[in-house]
């Protein structure tokens, strides 16, 4: 299966040209688009102040984060949850830049560009000249956002995770049951005979589980509901005595 990984980050401020760190990472593990609920999240103490507009935006002050680890201690275990998994988030450049320089910090190797996948790209692409911010997304894809009083690494990142299914199409290909199944000419008695060479009947035919008095049951809601049982009728089904049963309606 296709093991993806959903990050998303808080900082101290915006530009890490003016010193600005990471705050808090949270993460969760995708399978074939799907979450797995195995996460990751941790705060960071930064080792300096947290500008008062970022405070406005996630509401991680300087008390929260004060008897937090600094990265180097958790950047071992952070590296481990990731491993080699596609990274996916958005405005991915922002998180990448944080990220790996804490990670250069620790004297660790970057996590490279070509393992990003940014779902604002992705968005643009799909919505030219539309907003494309997390939240905006998750109104058009009708994504609850009741518990995101305030941005937080992890509650953005399942959000994400949402948002990125969506992008990928996962729910629609998730319910479709014909996936992967082409329009056809009409079967033909070679068809048909071919067929039969490769799938001959069971050497041992399955046991039923269906019980009698589930079978009854069945019948007579077949009987009270359907006017018509020639389908059944011509698959084995055994009808009753009823004087319209298999008429036509």
């Amino acid at each position: 299966m296709a093991r993806e990984i959903v990050l998303d980050t808080e900082t101290t401020g915006l530009d890490l040209r003016q010193g600005h760190r990471l705050i808090e990472v949270g993460g969760l593990e995708l399978e074939d688009l799907m979450p797995t609920g195995r996460t990751f999240r941790r705060l960071i103490n930064p080792e300096r102040l947290i500008d008062p507009d970022a405070i406005r935006v996630h509401g991680i002050t300087d008390d929260k984060v004060r008897d937090a680890p600094v990265f180097r201690l958790v950047a071992a275990e952070f590296l481990d949850f990731v491993g080699d998994a596609p990274l996916i988030a958005h405005n991915a450049a922002f998180d990448r830049g944080f990220i790996n320089h804490e990670l250069g910090l620790c004297g660790l190797g970057e996590l490279p560009e070509p393992r990003w996948i940014d779902t604002l790209k992705l968005a643009q692409t799909r919505f030219p000249g539309m907003a494309n911010t997390l939240d905006a997304l998750c109104r058009r894809f009708r994504i609850s956002l009741v518990e995101r009083t305030l941005h937080g690494a992890l509650i953005d990142a399942r959000l994400l995770a949402d948002v990125y299914l969506e992008l990928k199409g996962g729910r629609e290909r998730a319910l479709d049951l014909g996936a992967g199944v082409t329009a056809r000419a009409p079967a033909t008695a070679a068809d048909g005979a071919a067929a039969g060479a490769g799938h001959g009947p069971r050497p041992r035919p399955l046991t039923p589980r269906l019980s009698e008095a589930e079978a009854a049951r069945h019948l007579a809601f077949l009987e009270a509901q359907l006017r018509d049982l020639s389908l059944w009728t011509a698959n084995g089904l055994e009808v009753g005595l009823r004087a319209d049963a298999g008429a036509p309606a």
